[in-house]
C-alpha cells in the first residue's frame, strides 16, 4: 500500500445529530463516518441526508477524512443517498452489506469518482470478498460483525473464533488488493479491557484500524494502531543495516543476529511512513 495517511480509527455518528458532528470536529478519530443508514429512522433519513452534505461542504474537520455510509443497494433510499453522496464529494462512500462484485461495481458507479468502503457484513459477503477487493474503485473494506453474526447464527466470544475465518478473509482479501481493511466495531461502549483484547486482535490480524461507535473508544483504537517509539527506533535500524550493505554490495544484512532482507527494510520504511503520518497529519 503507498497511502500511509493513519486511519486508526473510524467513528460513525448519525447524520441527523447536529451536536454529535460539531463535537465530532475537536475528536482525535482520523476518520469520521456520517451514518445514513442503521443510526437513522426512515422518516428522518431525507434531513439526515441533508444533514451530512452540510457537515461535509461546511467543512473544519482538520486532518480528519469524512465519509458518509449510505443505505445499501437496492433500498428505497440508496438512489437520493448516492446522489447526495456525488453532490457532498467525502473522502469516501461506506456501502453496506455488498455481497457481490455486481454489487460492488454498482456501487462505484453510483458514487461516481468518490472512492467506495465496502462493508463484507454477509456470508455471501465473505465468499465473494476477493472479486469484491479487486472492484476497480473500492478503496476499502469493512468488517460489519453484528450483521454477519446473525446471518450465520453464531454467538461471538470474546475471542471471536466464531468468525475469525471471515476475519482473516477480509485483511487477505485488501491486502491482495492493495487497499484499506477496517476491523468491526465493539459494541460494548462501557467494556474497554474487552475493546482492548479485540482491537489488539485486530491489529495482530493485519487490519489498519477499527471502526468504532463511540468517542471514549478513540484512544484505544488509536494507540493500539500506532506504532510505538520501540517499533519506529527498530525500524530505522532496520532500513540503516539494510542500506550499508547494500553500499557493500550485498544482498542481505543482519541485525541482532537476524537476517535483514530487502521485505523487511520495505516494511521498515512503511513503518517509519504510518509513524511520520500521524506525527505530522
Amino acid at each position: 500500500m503507498t497511502d500511509f495517511r493513519a486511519h486508526r480509527s473510524a467513528l460513525y455518528l448519525p447524520a441527523a445529530n447536529a451536536r454529535a458532528i460539531e463535537k465530532a470536529r475537536t475528536l482525535d478519530a482520523d476518520v469520521v463516518i456520517l451514518d445514513l443508514e442503521d443510526a437513522v429512522a426512515p422518516d428522518a433519513k431525507p434531513a439526515a441526508r441533508a444533514a451530512a452534505v452540510d457537515a461535509v461542504k461546511a467543512g473544519g474537520w482538520g486532518r480528519r477524512a469524512v465519509a458518509i455510509r449510505v443505505n445499501g443497494i437496492g433500498t428505497d433510499w440508496c438512489e437520493a443517498d448516492f446522489l447526495a453522496v456525488q453532490s457532498a464529494n467525502p473522502a469516501a462512500v461506506v456501502v453496506p452489506k455488498v455481497s457481490s462484485a455486481a454489487e460492488a461495481a454498482e456501487a462505484v458507479r453510483l458514487a461516481n469518482g468518490v472512492p467506495v468502503w465496502a462493508m463484507i457484513e454477509t456470508p455471501r459477503g465473505v465468499q465473494a470478498v476477493d472479486a469484491i477487493a479487486d472492484t476497480p474503485g473500492v478503496a476499502a473494506l469493512v468488517v460489519g460483525a453484528a450483521d454477519l453474526e446473525k446471518d450465520l447464527g453464531c454467538r461471538v466470544g470474546p475471542t471471536r473464533a466464531e468468525i475469525q475465518y471471515a476475519l482473516q478473509r477480509v485483511v487477505i482479501a485488501a491486502r491482495a488488493a492493495g487497499i484499506l481493511a477496517f476491523d468491526a466495531m465493539y459494541p460494548d461502549i462501557k467494556d474497554m479491557e474487552g475493546l482492548e483484547v479485540v482491537t489488539l486482535q485486530g491489529k495482530a490480524l493485519g487490519f489498519d484500524g477499527k471502526t468504532l461507535i463511540h468517542p471514549a473508544q478513540i484512544e484505544t483504537a488509536n494507540r493500539v494502531f500506532s506504532p510505538s517509539a520501540e517499533e519506529v527506533e527498530q525500524a530505522h535500524r532496520i532500513v540503516a543495516a539494510f542500506e550499508a550493505a547494500k553500499a557493500d554490495g550485498k544482498g542481505v544484512a543482519t541485525l541482532d543476529g537476524k537476517i535483514v532482507e530487502v521485505l523487511h527494510a520495505a516494511q521498515a520504511q512503511d513503518l517509519i511512513a504510518l509513524a511520520k503520518s500521524i506525527a505530522h497529519p
